[in-house]
């Protein structure tokens, strides 16, 4: 699991050993890593761990994980990276989408070459990107961070259609407003162009400002199971069905080749934490 210290990286780490997998997190701060995978559930026997790795260094993440995978099989990778800072798109220099793009679709890419062999020798493999609804509607002031979110669901779309012939399956999930750190940045980040508190900031219209107060109330983990947009690749008639397509993103902040696309409500629902008893995740 990446960006697995904090915010919607750590919630799906939580929830993930809960079930019963195996996990491994993948981040560049090492005492946090610690922290997070010795706080981890293990009732089940599950023998998490992780890997320290930049992912501004694309290279020093190929190094980790195919070190990783020669030993160990993977049969879930969640690719999750924080977003890159907000900011106008012509304000923008040519090196922020370089790192951007970097951090992102070349460290996704990396991930999962590393991955895929033992997926295809198992026959099973889950690959799950968390994105931003950007990839539906660009949102205002992330002009960085729409224009590399958009080529990763372009990326994901093509690897769905290539992989799913293995019983790999790659999803996009695509979440709207989270009360993560990240967000708390963008609030003040916010306040300080504009002249204005954080509190007036937060005071967003209707939907959106239910959903903060929905965070407020619970624990993240479920307040981001009730907004999740997938991307789902059908291959037998190449149908994506995506929720909320007009959620806003905040977070470690698919798009559709088919005219034809179908909006459904995921509930949240509780599973058996024998789930995923032998599973190892890549988080």
């Amino acid at each position: 699991m990446c960006g697995s210290t904090q915010g919607i990286g750590l919630a799906i780490a939580k929830e993930l050993a809960l079930l019963g997998a195996n996990c491994i997190l993948i981040a560049r701060n090492q005492e946090a890593l610690k922290k997070v995978v010795g706080d981890l559930d293990t009732s089940l026997a599950q023998q998490h761990g992780f890997l320290i790795a930049d992912f501004s260094k694309p290279d020093e993440v190929r190094t980790k994980i195919e070190e990783h995978v020669k030993n160990h099989a993977v049969h879930i990778l969640i690719n999750n990276t924080g977003g890159p800072p907000a900011g106008m798109i012509i304000d923008a220099k040519e090196e922020d989408f370089l790192k951007a793009f970097n951090q992102h679709l070349i460290c996704n890419h990396v991930l999962t070459k590393a991955v895929v062999p033992s997926m295809r020798n198992e026959g099973y493999g889950r690959i799950i990107n968390i994105i931003s609804t950007s990839v539906k509607i660009p949102l205002k002031n992330l002009g960085v961070s729409n224009t590399i979110r958009a080529a990763v669901a372009g990326w994901a779309k093509t690897m769905a259609n290539e992989l799913g012939q293995y019983n790999i399956t790659v999803n996009n999930v695509l979440p709207g407003f989270t009360r993560t750190q990240r967000l708390d940045t963008i609030i003040q980040d916010a306040a300080r162009t504009k002249n204005k508190t954080p509190q007036d900031i937060e005071k967003l219209p209707g939907e959106v400002r239910q959903r903060f107060e929905t965070l407020q109330k619970n624990d993240l983990p479920s307040a981001f199971a009730s907004q999740q947009d997938w991307m789902k690749d059908d291959q037998d008639n190449d149908e994506d069905v995506n929720v909320n397509p007009n959620d806003e993103n905040d977070d470690e902040d698919s798009d559709s080749d088919s005219d034809s696309t179908e909006q459904v409500s995921i509930t949240p629902q509780v599973f058996p934490r024998s789930l995923l008893p032998l599973r190892t995740i890549l988080i």
